[in-house]
């Protein structure tokens, strides 16, 4: 009698070599048949069924063999980076932007939309991104590529991939099933997840930016403050994935009302318009880099040009970060900490005052010094990670994608 449980196995198992020969090549190509065979330990006619089946949907492409090689040369293979994207939404209280993203990670399109959302229901807001989203598509098609998920990055916390339960500034988001309500606008069946955008930002710097291989905290400066805790390669989010909201850690209980309802958060300090307020700079908030006169550059301006006021309010700042991100030292032990968001064009202010708090008050840095690292994607790395978050999941179960490859 044949045991029922071997079909379900044994689709279980191709459904896993298939991912594991898909981000191997990713972490490690381009590789030859015989070289993901000693990678991956499986058989060189197991790899060589699973990579024409990839091959054939264009997941993975064949190089030319390598000229000059002695014997009967291999023909390497790699991610094909022309046909599938990961697509990449952010929204912020002050703009929105969509990315779209090649299976290897690679940026094909970015487009922001300068625009205060704060004062905007989410209903019209949700209607701007999926106009965003949309123009972004039409001109991946015109390319011959297309989307296979969307992942959308949100400044608040957000249950279970779809639910943003709070975000304290954008007034009216609570409680938001914002994954049921793109997908509505945007009249699609794309698989859309939300998620917070520190966390986002965090996983782009351990991707693509200065943290690799690294376990730290990225903390994310806009108009509020995130933060997202990296280890062993994994975000840290948490029993119910709310962990990370630096920005709400209280350094004054004492201080100015925050938006969340409570009093003296750090955002209320070292955020976007906390710092502006305190240089005296006036004028629209913009994180855009494409702004060469938005309040951000007059900031970094003035800082350049040694105005007292705004050093002391980056100075300031610093040491409102370093304390809060002293305390997540302390409890999680992590030895690296990445100043990113607004904080990377601002880190020549801000790095000597977070370094001063975490002598001061982060107990291990009397043997063993936290590292401060400036993030090198910024602004960016939020939606940088949300398209990544789409491409590593193609990566890691493409039959998900591609029913047709559990077949035969």
């Amino acid at each position: 009698m044949t045991d029922p449980a071997l079909p379900a196995r044994h689709d279980f198992l191709r459904r896993h070599n298939f991912g594991l020969v898909l981000t191997t090549i990713a972490a490690r190509g381009p590789l030859s048949r015989a070289q993901l065979a000693v990678d991956t330990g499986l058989t060189k006619a197991t790899v060589s069924q699973l990579a024409e089946r990839l091959v054939s949907c264009g997941l993975v492409r064949e190089l030319e063999p390598a000229r000059g090689a002695v014997g009967r040369p291999g023909s390497p293979l790699e991610l094909d980076r022309k046909g599938i994207v990961g697509l990449g939404v952010e929204i912020a209280a002050d703009y929105l932007a969509v990315c779209a993203a090649d299976l290897s990670g690679a940026v094909v399109i970015h487009r922001v939309e300068g625009r205060d959302n704060r004062g905007a229901a989410p209903s019209a807001v949700i209607d701007r991104v999926a106009a965003l989203v949309h123009a972004v598509r039409e001109d991946l098609q015109a390319t011959g590529r297309s989307a296979l998920g969307v992942s959308v990055a949100v400044p608040g916390l957000v249950e279970g991939g779809h639910t943003v339960r709070l975000a304290p500034n954008l007034p009216g988001w609570t409680d938001l099933p914002l994954a049921a309500h793109l997908s509505v606008a945007l009249a699609t069946q794309l698989p859309i997840e939300a998620e917070n955008e520190a966390n986002l930002a965090a996983l782009a710097e351990l991707w693509y930016g200065i943290a690799t291989d690294l376990d730290f905290i990225h903390v994310s400066g806009e108009i509020g403050v995130g933060g997202g805790v990296v280890v062993d390669g994994a975000v840290f989010r948490g029993v119910r994935g709310f962990a990370g909201e630096l920005g709400h850690v209280t350094v004054d209980p004492a201080g100015p009302l925050c938006g969340c309802g409570s009093t003296g958060c750090l955002e209320q300090y070292a955020g976007q318009d906390a710092l502006l307020r305190a240089a005296g700079v006036t004028g629209d908030s913009s994180t855009r880099d494409g702004d060469p006169n938005g309040p951000l550059r007059e900031l970094v301006s003035r800082a350049e040009a040694g105005d007292e006021r705004t050093t002391a309010a980056l100075d300031a700042a610093g040491r409102a970060i370093g304390l809060a991100v002293a305390a997540v030292v302390n409890i999680l032990d992590v030895p690296t900490v990445v100043l990113g968001g607004i904080y990377a064009p601002l880190a020549q202010w801000l790095v000597a005052p977070v370094e001063a708090e975490l002598r001061l008050r982060a107990l291990a840095n009397r043997w063993d010094p936290v590292t401060v690292l400036v993030s090198t994607l910024g602004t960016q790395a939020a939606v940088r990670g949300a398209a990544g978050v789409c491409v590593d999941r193609v990566l890691r179960d493409p039959v998900s994608y591609f029913p047709v490859l559990q077949l035969g």
